[in-house]
C-alpha cells in the first residue's frame, strides 16, 4: 500500500494548546503509513521541538504570520499551494484560524483530495467587534464548504459551529486533546521546585499557565490576587507564561503592591513539575475552545477555578473538581478561591476527583487512533468513490 503524503499547516509554533497537541500527534502518528510534512511560521518557541521529531519534513514559511497582512497572506497561500503541488500531497490537515483558511484554500486550488481542519476554538467571539465576528463567520462558512471534515476538541465548538451555520453536524468529528497523566504525577521534588521558585514549603500557592494576551485576561488574575492577599497575605500567585500584555501586568503588580505575592515566571519547559508544586489552578479566560492548561492541572490533581467559557464545562465539574465563574467576575473568582484556601479538606477532595475525572478519551493513544481512523476513512472514500 503506497504511503500517504500528509501535510499539516499551523500558523505559528508558539507555546499553546493547539501547537502542543499538533506536535504530539506528529510525534506519534504511524510514519510507516504517512510521509509527514509541516508548514509553519519560521519562528516560534516550539520550533526546536518540531525539528527534533524524526520523520517530519518541516518547511518554515517566509510569509505565514498571525497578524492580518493581505500581501503576506496572499504570498503564504501561493507558497503553500506550490509546496502541495511539488510534494504531491494527498491529505492536508490545518490547525489555527489563519492557517486554517489559507491552508484549506491552497489545498483546494491544488486539487487535494482530502482536506481536514481542527477547530481549537472559533476565531469569532462576543468580546470582539461584531463586524469582525461576522467577517470571520463568513470566512469559516465559506471555507467549510471545501473541507471534508472539521475536527472539534469539545462539544461546545460543535454546537457553536452549528449555531452560526458554519456547516451541518455530519461534517464534525469530536476528538479530544490527549495528555499523558503520568507526566503529571511527579510529587517527589515538590519542595525542591518550590525552593527554586522562591516559595516557602508551608505557603499556599495558586498558579495560572497562559499566554499573556487579551484572550486569557491575565489582568483579572492579578486583580484576584489583590483581593485575596488582603485576607490571606501569605498566599503566593504564579503566572506562568509570557506575551504582549506582560508590561501591563508588571505595572498592575506594582500598582497593587504585589511584588512579594505575584511571580511572573515566563515560559517554562517544566510545566508538569510546576503544576505539581502548586495547590490550586486558576484560569481567567474571556473565550476558549478546550484549554489544555486546565486539562494538565486536573491531571496533576489540582482543583481548577476557571471562567465558564468554551468547553471548560466538559472537563471541570462545578463544585466537584473545581469552580466555574462567569468571565470578568473578579469578586466571585476571589470568593471561590478563598473557599478553597480556607477548607483544606475540600481542596484535597477536589484534587482527588480532578485526576480521576479524566478518562481514556483524553489520552494520546485515543487521540492518535481516532485521527488515523478519520484519515483512512476519508482516503478510502476518495479512492473508491464511496
Amino acid at each position: 500500500m503506497p504511503k500517504i503524503n500528509l501535510l499539516y499547516v499551523i500558523t505559528k509554533l508558539e507555546l499553546g494548546g493547539a501547537q502542543k497537541q499538533l506536535l504530539s500527534l506528529i510525534e506519534r502518528i504511524d510514519k510507516k503509513r504517512y510521509n509527514i510534512f509541516l508548514i509553519t511560521a519560521n519562528q516560534g518557541l516550539l520550533m526546536p521541538e518540531a525539528l527534533s521529531i524524526k520523520g517530519l519534513s518541516l518547511r518554515p514559511s517566509r510569509f505565514l504570520e498571525r497578524s492580518i497582512n493581505p500581501l503576506k497572506d496572499f504570498l503564504a497561500l501561493i507558497e503553500i499551494y506550490q509546496f502541495i503541488r511539488k510534494n504531491k500531497i494527498d491529505l492536508v490537515h490545518t490547525h489555527s484560524s489563519k492557517a486554517g483558511i489559507l491552508g484549506r484554500w491552497a489545498a483546494k486550488l491544488a486539487h487535494v483530495s482530502v482536506i481536514i481542519h481542527t477547530v481549537h476554538g472559533w476565531p469569532f467571539h462576543p468580546w470582539q467587534n461584531p463586524l469582525i465576528s461576522q467577517f470571520y463567520i463568513f470566512l469559516e462558512h465559506l471555507t467549510a464548504k471545501i473541507t471534508n471534515r472539521l475536527i472539534a476538541v469539545c462539544e461546545y465548538d460543535i454546537k457553536k459551529g452549528i449555531k452560526f451555520k458554519i456547516c451541518k453536524r455530519e461534517k464534525y468529528v469530536l476528538i479530544r486533546y490527549g495528555i499523558d497523566k503520568e507526566e503529571f504525577t511527579d510529587y517527589n521534588n515538590v519542595l525542591g521546585k518550590r525552593k527554586e521558585l522562591a516559595i516557602d514549603s508551608a505557603q499556599a500557592v495558586v498558579g495560572m499557565v497562559a499566554c499573556l494576551k487579551p484572550q486569557k485576561s491575565p489582568q483579572d488574575y492579578i486583580k484576584v490576587a489583590f483581593l485575596v492577599t488582603k485576607v490571606f497575605p501569605q498566599v503566593k500567585f504564579l503566572l506562568i507564561g509570557d506575551g504582549q500584555l506582560r508590561p501591563k501586568i508588571e505595572k498592575l503588580i506594582q500598582k497593587f503592591n504585589l511584588k512579594d505575592s505575584v511571580f511572573l515566571t515566563g515560559w517554562r519547559e517544566d510545566i508538569p513539575q510546576v503544576l505539581s508544586s502548586i495547590d490550586i489552578f486558576m484560569l481567567t479566560s474571556l473565550w476558549e475552545g478546550l484549554p489544555i492548561a486546565a486539562l494538565e492541572a486536573l491531571a496533576a490533581s489540582k482543583p481548577v477555578i476557571a471562567t465558564d467559557t468554551g468547553g471548560i464545562q466538559e472537563i471541570v465539574k462545578d463544585g466537584k473538581t473545581g469552580f466555574l465563574v462567569p468571565p470578568k467576575n473578579i469578586n466571585m473568582l476571589a470568593e471561590r478561591l478563598m473557599i478553597l484556601l480556607k477548607d483544606s479538606f475540600l481542596r484535597l477532595k477536589m484534587a482527588e476527583e480532578a485526576r480521576n475525572s479524566l478518562g481514556r478519551e483524553f489520552t494520546y493513544g485515543h487521540m492518535v487512533n481516532k485521527t488515523e481512523e478519520l484519515y483512512e476513512s476519508l482516503a478510502g472514500e476518495k479512492k473508491y468513490g464511496s
